[in-house]
């Protein structure tokens, strides 16, 4: 019986296990070994089942051993092509690993093994992470983890344990967006009119956008900004295995002013009750994040990005309560009153941070950056794809990224993806120009993993390979660290611990800076127009 109970837990806890007994034969595709052996209380059990004995037994009758009945299935079950199931044991290595952590030297990032031809690989020096399910038991090179296998996986056989080897690549943590709008629709009308079919057309987005930032190698997104909880929904179906997509930090609704930024969202609240009332409506809903929206931004009509929509005792009320509640909170914050009343109310994470002022233009403020920086507040400068070929065409507005990060600011990749060109599919792209604007190569990537992963909450969970971490990772033909592009050739992407095979992209062609002013650029415009006539006014 001990036997037969062990069968059905085996193959309840891996469905494709089953399949696998059935088999009398089969070859590891990944690494050629020979057919894999079953636990030693389940042989004698293969292509067998032992049917339900419910028949009354008396002490006296004997026990008639029961006919072993052949496995039949409607429909057989089947891997799907992916080489990680997010349930086995897998050692998976590559010509390095890079963990996600700093080095040793200023600048640099850790990295395990180096193995750069084929003989590295042989001897076991190129790096390797050892998997359990969605979770990474130990990362360090391909010979030790090997030698360690019988420690890490005691009750494991190690010709059961999956091994995919990846030459010429690298491993390193998957990659994070910190600000996306998973709803939208992607093109350049960002919230078209669905009608009654609103809520499902943009749950429809959001599920789209999720699967897309998934084929970029992007394995954890914070959702800063979706109607109707869509975000929610998604992060929940995401969870439970129901749909492919990254790890959702979902925040619901943004909350706002009256008629201020993004108020067709539903979020408005103009008082200190209102605002309590709105933050435990949130949390009812189930968000993880509390975003609220300091300043007016560029994209809601009758909204200027330099003033403020809330006072500080707001904003502390409003971060006090999510905090109590177990919340992130994020601020969208453009001009240098709302960046400063959000700083000094307690906020963990600034979008944008453009420290543009009532000019039209960016005008750093040092005093503010050097208390972010003590705060430890993260922030993302909406650095994208098109951002250096603006600020090259005009210089006027330009978030200061480098020097914020020479005041010790925590910068994270973020890209408020979704919204009129800023698509999801350009995130590598806008790692890019981040570097480009001048964040050297080592700070983008920590910015695009561990660090972002800190960003939105989840320090301890994604972001880092490393032990006790979840297995979100990729592998990308190339070194990250000689060239950003690299990480668009990915070789894996693992999400928990089980393999995605990328969807088709549409190709993005890169933007060139517009003769007239698009987005952002027309609210400049409008009020540097207005500011030149009242100038020009006479005094009477």
């Amino acid at each position: 019986m001990k036997a037969e109970n062990d069968l059905r837990q085996y193959c309840l806890n891996r469905p494709d296990r089953l399949n696998r007994i059935t088999r009398t034969a089969r070859t590891d595709r990944a690494s050629g070994a020979p057919p894999d052996p079953l636990p030693t209380t389940l042989q004698g059990f293969a292509m067998t089942e032992q049917p339900a004995d419910h028949s009354d037994h008396s002490a006296s009758a004997p026990r008639t051993p029961s006919t072993p009945q052949t496995v039949r299935w409607t429909t057989p079950p089947t891997d799907g092509g992916e080489r990680l199931d997010g349930r086995s044991v897998a050692l998976v290595s590559a010509d390095r690993v890079l963990t996600g952590k700093r080095g040793q030297t200023e600048g640099s990032l850790e990295v395990l093994g180096g193995a750069d031809d084929a003989g590295a690989r042989a001897a076991g020096r190129g790096g390797a992470i050892l998997v359990r399910g969605r979770e990474i038991l130990a990362a360090g090179t391909a010979a030790e983890l090997e030698g360690r296998l019988s420690e890490l996986v005691p009750d494991v056989d190690p010709r059961e344990v999956v091994r995919l080897d990846l030459p010429g690549a690298t491993l390193m943590p998957g990659l994070i967006e910190t600000h996306d709008h998973l709803p939208t629709s992607g093109t350049d009308v960002e919230y078209p009119d669905y009608g009654p079919h609103e809520v499902a057309r943009l749950t429809l987005n959001a599920a789209r956008a999720a699967r897309e930032l998934l084929s970029e190698g992007v394995t954890s997104v914070q959702s800063l900004g979706a109607r109707h909880y869509v975000d929610v929904a998604l992060r929940d179906a995401v969870d439970a295995g129901e749909l492919r997509g990254p790890r959702i930090v979902a925040s619901g609704p943004q909350i706002t002013t009256t008629g201020g930024h993004a108020h067709h969202a539903g979020g408005a609240a103009d008082s200190v009750d209102e605002i309590r009332r709105q933050v435990r409506r949130h949390h009812l809903m189930g968000v993880d994040t509390i975003k609220t929206m300091a300043t007016g931004g560029f994209t809601t009509g009758g909204s200027a990005p330099w003033f403020a929509q809330f006072t500080v005792e707001e904003l502390r009320v409003m971060f006090d309560e999510a905090h109590r509640l177990g919340k992130w909170t994020a601020a969208h914050a453009h001009g240098v009153q709302g960046i400063e009343r959000a700083v000094r109310a307690g906020v963990d994470y600034v979008a944008h941070a453009s420290f543009v002022s009532e000019a039209g233009r960016t005008e750093f403020d040092p005093r503010l950056a050097d208390e972010m920086a003590n705060a430890g507040v993260y922030v993302d400068c909406t650095i994208v794809a098109g951002l250096p070929g603006f600020i090259a065409s005009d210089s006027s507005y330009a978030p200061p990224a480098r020097l914020l990060w020479e005041h010790g600011v925590r910068i994270v990749a973020g890209h408020d993806a979704g919204i009129p060109g800023s698509p999801q599919r350009a995130y590598v792209g806008g790692l890019q120009a981040l570097e480009e604007v001048g964040l050297p190569r080592n700070e983008v990537l920590l910015a695009a993993t561990s660090r972002a992963a800190a960003g939105i909450g989840r320090a301890g969970v994604a972001g880092v390979l490393a032990a006790g971490f979840e297995a979100d990772f990729i592998a990308v033909a190339g070194d990250p660290r000689q060239d950003l592009s690299v990480l668009h050739n990915l070789r894996l992407v693992a999400a928990r611990g089980r393999e995605f095979r990328p969807d088709r992209v549409e190709g993005l062609p890169a933007r060139e800076a517009p003769a007239e002013p698009i987005g952002p650029a027309v609210t400049l415009a409008e009020w540097r127009e207005r500011s030149v006539r009242l100038a020009r006014h006479p005094e009477v």
